[in-house]
């Protein structure tokens, strides 16, 4: 038979989902693939159980019911502080996944070059692949995830027609402030730019953070493609309705795209989601309480526990670091924490396009017992520390010490190191260290004898 096409050859089925059939497998807490375990709000699930009765039951049009246009244009409208046209400027798709696939294939002709921030959600370099563009990654650097905008402004040299801003961040919990945004959209605007922002979690971000929409920035309306999607903000991710907020023109090309991907998304549950985006203010006010008090509660145990993390500004990811583990391999190591611990996570190397496998990924986005249960089981986690070599390199990627074997020395370090480029550092005693400070590299290995970095 002849060969099947190449174009996945660069990447494998989505490690996300792949981890929630380990947790399936070995009975683990899902903490992995990130949807919540309690219920939607009841407005949706009564309005929902009347469709079901009442219909309709058959295609909405192409871009989306106009009743469910129209709640989301005023929806959006309020928040963006922009008005939105639902007639023009809005097409609904099969959940966010379909509208970022679809803007990219708006935006994009083959051979295009896309920019995409480190870490990032894994989808994004396949959608880029599959629309036969070149992604261009651009580090974020830990603990804050903060951009050089001098790297970024070199993806914009090299020919970047877009960028993707995942905002907040999805895995490392990332808002981007308001500072940071306008020196994108500046960049944006000298390159004749475009950017496709994936924005599901809009409504997750923790005070004193705030969320600022791309679109909203002065000049950025014309070069934005905002893809967000209800799956979050209503705990409805299995109902897959998302959508493309952008200009009368470059909607008018995503529908096209869009028509002949999926033609359209599920009519009754447009319906019954109109209930949702109806919802007043006191519905979002309570969401980010119910979700600050999970992140307290997940975050607190996992501190507890004395696992190195870091503390998510928006979304409901925590990024763990388990350098301290000995394991070179992320997967294995995801795997054996669900089989032997109990606990369902993924692998940090698959949102890195850096050399990192030593963090993974859990999310918060469940009920207390719930959380509370996966962390009586992480206090086992212990059982998955490797043994130590006195001589064996060993690679951390922490926030706290980084301890030299074979010897009782501590050398202090910042997280600052981590900027992911191949330098190589030289550290024999502790008055050098400043100079580590000031320069980065990828990861930090320490060989007992000779006291090498690199």
């Amino acid at each position: 038979m002849r060969k099947l096409s190449s174009r996945t050859a660069g990447f494998t089925d989505s490690v996300i989902r792949r981890m929630t059939r380990v947790s399936q497998q070995y009975g683990a807490v899902n903490l992995s693939q990130g949807f919540p375990d309690f219920d939607p709000p009841r407005e949706l699930t009564d309005r929902l159980a009347q469709v079901a009765q009442e219909g309709p039951h058959q295609y909405a049009i192409t871009w989306g019911a106009a009743n469910f246009r129209k709640a989301l244009a005023e929806k959006q409208s309020r928040l963006m502080g922009m008005t939105i046209d639902p007639e023009t400027q809005i097409v609904v798709t099969c959940g966010s996944t379909e509208a970022m696939m679809a803007a990219m294939m708006t935006v994009t002709d083959p051979g295009d070059r896309v920019a995409v921030f480190s870490p990032f959600y894994e989808n994004y370099g396949a959608d880029a692949v599959l629309c036969d563009a070149e992604p261009i990654y651009v580090p974020l650097k830990p603990p804050a995830f903060d951009f050089d905008p001098e790297v970024l402004e070199d993806a914009f040299r090299q020919g970047a027609k877009a960028l993707i801003l995942c905002n907040p961040s999805n895995p490392c919990g990332k808002v981007f402030t308001r500072e940071e945004l306008l020196v994108i959209a500046g960049l944006v605007e000298k390159y004749d730019a475009y950017v496709i922002t994936d924005e599901v979690y809009e409504h997750i971000v923790y005070a004193p953070h705030t969320h600022v929409y791309f679109a909203s920035l002065p000049g950025m309306a014309q070069r934005t493609l905002s893809c967000s999607s209800l799956s979050k903000t209503y705990s409805i991710t299995g109902w897959r309705l998302g959508y493309i907020i952008a200009s009368p023109e470059i909607i008018d090309t995503a529908r096209k795209v869009h028509d002949f991907l999926t033609v359209g998304a599920a009519a009754p549950l447009q319906e019954a989601a109109v209930a949702g985006l109806t919802l007043p203010e006191s519905y979002y006010t309570w969401l980010t309480e119910k979700y600050t008090h999970m992140r307290q509660l997940f975050c607190d145990g996992l501190e507890h526990l004395g696992l190195q993390f870091i503390r998510p500004q928006g979304a409901y990811y925590v990024l763990v670091d388990i350098g301290a583990f000995g394991w070179q391999d992320d997967v294995a190591f995801c795997e054996a924490l669900a089989r032997e611990v109990g606990v369902g996570a993924v692998p940090g190397s698959s949102f890195f396009r850096e050399d990192v496998r030593n963090l993974i990924r859990l999310h918060f986005a469940k009920r207390d017992e719930t959380l509370l249960e996966a962390l009586n089981r992480l206090e086992n986690i212990g059982k998955l520390k490797k043994k130590r070599s006195g001589t064996r390199p060993r690679e951390y990627f922490s926030r706290g010490a980084i301890w030299m074997t074979g010897e009782q020395n501590a050398i202090l370090a910042s997280w600052k190191y981590l900027n992911f480029t191949s330098e190589v550092h030289t550290v024999r005693r502790h008055a050098e260290i400043p100079s580590v400070y000031s320069t980065g590299f990828s990861r930090l290995t320490i060989l007992p004898e000779q006291g090498t970095a690199q």
